[in-house]
């Protein structure tokens, strides 16, 4: 069976007795390591990812489409400007890809065989709005410091870059202070360094980057289990405590709730994981009700979402102050800051709208538990992944993905990150709108 998973046939003897030590000594786990690594990241399957005020979309066959903003060449099509709607990036074509990551004013893709291509701001590092480096790189280009290394998966955090690679180690560029991530660099470092501490020895089968912090789901003998490392402000690293951690550290609270972790996802500010049995956690800052316990507290643990009892989930999503869950059923609920109509629930009673403004302004309602978003429900199909923009600084879309490959926006539109057509003066789209673009 092993022989059959994509990542594992172009392997050498060496390389796959490595991992079978790695895993555990079985091929059995060897296996089940594969499977979790593509159940949990649709790797080689469509993709669809919002990124901060840009969009990028990968067919079932390696094909590339960006659209959105364009001002660091983040679309990859060797120019500047906007683009409003899907694009092929022609440059990559006849070059398989198999999964894609967008941060700010950045794109990653990675192909199927192992190698990383990435455009836009030149550095893996800064802040959002910091010195975006000397150069902008506005056509992929090869990663030549991980050519030695065969990826299959990128998180771009805030300050820091993560990328994992096939055998499970985790490398990270950038925002090295020893009191970050255990290694020291500069913050135009592009030099991976790998991930020490106690995920040396452990394989890891996703990771998941939010503002200043890792998370790693790592897929043991004895079980699925979670590390974080980073900046703990607000309890996001999910130990307890809201204190930074420069190494890797296991969140214990899992075993406590009984609950093996499948799938992980980190906000900017909070996190979110899946269990086996189809229960969600959360935690971090609970602002604008994220985390879904109906209220703003914070949680530095990992706590079950009692709201979703009734539902089995099988995804998640979180974006800055937000929270998506998709069902076995291909249903979706959504939680926590509705500006810019990136919840998905369109509020068409102005009175009940406006008495949810809250302080700032925002036109928008907060969702303190989960919502079924009722505009999917017309979609008439099963909906299995959900991307949703994770950035301070950007207003948030949506992309909702369904099971016959329709891809669905709705939320933040002005720099044409939709890929639909908005009415003059329009910024952004309440209601799913299906996105032309062919993605089987």
């Amino acid at each position: 069976m092993c022989q059959k998973r994509a990542i594992f046939k172009p392997m050498t003897f060496e390389e796959r007795q490595d991992l079978k030590q790695r895993c555990g000594g079985s091929w059995k786990l060897v296996l089940r390591y594969l499977l979790a690594g593509e159940a949990c990241s649709r790797r080689e399957k469509t993709q669809a990812i919002a990124g901060p005020g840009h969009s990028v979309a990968v067919t079932s066959n390696g094909t590339v489409y960006s659209f959105g903003s364009n001002s660091s060449g983040q679309l990859g099509h060797g120019t500047t400007d906007e683009e409003p709607r899907p694009r092929i990036i022609r440059s990559m074509q006849g070059i398989r890809i198999i999964h894609a990551a967008a941060g700010a004013g950045r794109t990653m893709l990675i192909s199927d065989a192992g190698r990383v291509y990435s455009f836009g701001k030149d550095s893996f590092g800064e802040v959002e709005y910091g010195a975006q480096g000397s150069n902008l790189v506005t056509t992929p280009q090869i990663v030549e410091s991980l050519k030695d290394i065969f990826a299959v998966q990128a998180a771009i955090g805030n300050f820091f870059t993560a990328v994992l690679s096939r055998e499970g180690r985790v490398y990270t560029f950038s925002w090295g202070d020893e009191s970050k991530l255990g290694h020291q660099t500069d913050p135009t470092d592009l030099e991976p360094r790998p991930l020490l501490g106690a995920l040396e020895n452990i394989p890891v089968v996703q990771i998941a980057a939010g503002y200043c912090y890792l998370l790693a789901l790592a897929c043991q003998p004895s079980g699925m289990s979670v590390y974080s490392v980073g900046c703990g402000l607000g309890g996001k690293l999910g130990h307890g405590s809201r204190t930074d951690e420069k190494l890797p550290r296991l969140i214990e609270q899992f075993q406590s709730l009984n609950l093996q972790p499948m799938v992980v996802a980190a906000g900017a500010w909070h996190a979110a994981v899946v269990g086996k049995d189809g229960r969600v956690c959360t935690w971090g800052w609970g602002r604008y009700g994220c985390l879904g316990h109906g209220n703003e507290d914070c949680e530095s643990a990992p706590k079950v979402v009692e709201a979703l009892s009734d539902v089995k989930a099988v995804h998640v999503a979180t974006g800055d102050y937000t929270t998506f869950v998709v069902s076995d059923e291909g249903e979706v609920y959504s939680f926590g800051c509705g500006e810019s109509s990136s919840l998905g629930h369109n509020n068409n009673n102005a009175a009940v709208a406006a008495a949810a403004a809250d302080e700032q302004g925002n036109r928008h309602s907060n969702v303190l538990t989960p919502e079924l978003v009722t505009s999917l429900k017309q979609v008439k199909e099963k909906v299995v992944q959900i991307s949703l923009t994770n950035s301070i600084y950007w207003n948030a879309h949506t992309f909702a993905l369904t099971e016959s490959d329709k891809l669905f926006a709705f939320g933040a539109g002005d720099k044409g990150q939709l890929g639909v057509q908005l009415v003059d003066n329009q910024t952004e789209r309440a209601n799913p709108e299906r996105v032309d673009i062919n993605l089987s």
